[in-house]
């Protein structure tokens, strides 16, 4: 029996557009994300390395381009929250029949766009009993120790847990620790119809 829901964000809750910061830097002269570009976006998502560090990084690879230019070009993934998803979420927090949690690889300047641009933001959060962000946390998915540190926080059993992402790879490290996984694909399924087409992971 499942007992908590497991929730990413992006993609989940938040639309996103996941081409189009590669895009709005290629404008900036960007050919490809380099090895060394992924690392410090990673890096930047763990919370290893601050804001003002991470800007002056990309700073020092466009030399012509304003702070404000890089920091909306970082921003452009970043869609619209659709308020069915909320009260779907509050309808749940409502019931009282599932443990909510919230488990998201993003950065302090995408949660900084997000607080100033969705207005039901702090009652979207308010709605979990655990909201777990990467970059404040110190560790993101696919990695396993941000699952057993979920586990261990919450004092969960794997089997009693259903992870809803839209990322294939986090729902397999998911499952390596026998945790059950929805893998939502954006576009074709929507996360208000958990309860009607997913009764067979509930």
């Amino acid at each position: 029996m499942i007992k908590t829901l497991l929730f990413d964000f992006g993609d989940i809750f938040i639309n996103l557009d996941k081409a189009a910061t590669e895009k709005e830097l290629k404008i900036l002269g960007l050919d490809n994300f380099s090895s060394e570009m992924l690392l410090w976006n990673q890096q930047y998502e763990k919370g290893e390395i601050s804001t003002e560090d991470f800007i002056d990084t990309y700073k020092k690879v466009f030399r012509n381009t304003s702070r404000e230019q890089l920091i909306n070009a970082w921003n452009a993934i970043l869609l619209d929250f659709p308020k069915k998803r909320l009260e779907f979420l509050k309808h749940l927090q409502q019931e009282k029949k599932y443990n909510l949690l919230l488990l998201s690889n993003t950065n302090e300047l995408h949660i900084k766009w997000i607080e100033e641009n969705v207005a039901h933001y702090s009652e979207f959060k308010n709605c979990f009993d655990g909201f777990y962000l990467s970059h404040e946390i110190g560790m993101r998915k696919p990695d396993n120790g941000v699952y057993e540190f979920i586990l261990q926080k919450h004092r969960l059993q794997p089997e009693e847990v259903l992870f809803i992402d839209d990322t294939k790879e986090n729902n397999d490290a998911a499952k390596q620790l026998g945790i059950k996984t929805w893998h939502l694909i954006p576009g074709k399924e929507d996360i208000t119809t958990l309860l009607k087409t997913q009764k067979h992971l509930l």
